[in-house]
């Protein structure tokens, strides 16, 4: 396992805690109860009353809860376990100030976006926020289990802003793969309509020109009509007036 990272949240120094066969033994080995030690009759002094015990014990509830709230980090070098406990030191205002110019350097060092998402700057005010989660519990436990519920919520926000991000991209993902499909569809389409069009065209035109040439057969047809019409019409009309001529005739001497 690798060592865990280094963090803003401030740690106390790693303890080995066994190594992989003295690990193995003991799964190994049953327990063992020490026995019990005859009792002895005199009487015994009662012991010394220590000092400030509500202090001492408000500070090992406020030390249970940190290690609650932060876990002991746990990896392996080689065959060694290592544990290292979230440090229960109370913070000065030094320690606050070193921690903002930690944070700062850190920010450049990753090189961490000033704005828009940027997972690495959420990750060291993430860190910060633990360290100050820390710092406020070791004091006061109700303040840092505050902060801690004010932190979850947070996180779960975020989570919530991410799944719901990540679904948009999908669903637009989902839409531009079926506007492109689309598109696609619709050159196609486009193009098979251009091409009924030229066939419309086409024949549009071979339907003009027969109707042209129709109407051109048709007039040279009338035409001949008319022309044929019109030498009937001369024709009898000349023998209109020879058969009057003739009848002139015929009643003229027929007067005298």
């Amino acid at each position: 396992m690798i060592p865990p990272a280094e963090s803003l949240l401030k740690q106390s120094n790693p303890v080995l805690v066994s190594k992989s066969a003295e690990r193995k033994s003991l799964k190994g080995r049953p327990l063992r109860v020490s026995p019990q030690q005859p009792v002895d009759s005199s009487p015994v002094p009662p012991p010394p009353k220590p000092k400030s015990i509500s202090t001492e014990t408000t500070r090992q509830e406020n030390k249970d809860i940190l290690t609650a709230i932060f876990p002991p980090r746990e990896w392996m070098e080689g065959n060694q376990l290592w544990v290292q406990q979230v440090s229960s030191t109370p913070c000065t205002r030094t320690d606050v100030v070193h921690l903002e110019e930690l944070l700062d350097r850190k920010l450049e060092q990753r090189r961490a976006r000033l704005t828009g998402i940027c997972p690495v700057r959420r990750e060291l005010y993430s860190q910060c926020f633990d360290e100050l989660i820390r710092q406020v519990t070791i004091n006061g436990a109700e303040r840092g289990l505050l902060l801690l519920r004010v932190r979850n919520e947070i996180q779960m926000t975020i989570a919530a802003y991410q799944t719901l991000y990540e679904s948009s991209v999908a669903f637009g993902m989902r839409k531009a793969l079926q506007a492109e499909q689309g598109k696609t569809d619709m050159k196609k389409k486009i193009s098979d309509l251009e091409n009924e069009t030229q066939d419309l065209k086409k024949q549009l035109n071979e339907q003009k020109a027969k109707c042209d040439e129709t109407e051109k057969r048709e007039k040279e047809k009338r035409l001949l009509e008319e022309k044929r019409h019109t030498e009937e019409i001369q024709f009898l009309k000349r023998t209109n007036q020879q058969l009057k001529t003739q009848l002139e005739k015929i009643i003229t001497p027929k007067q005298n």
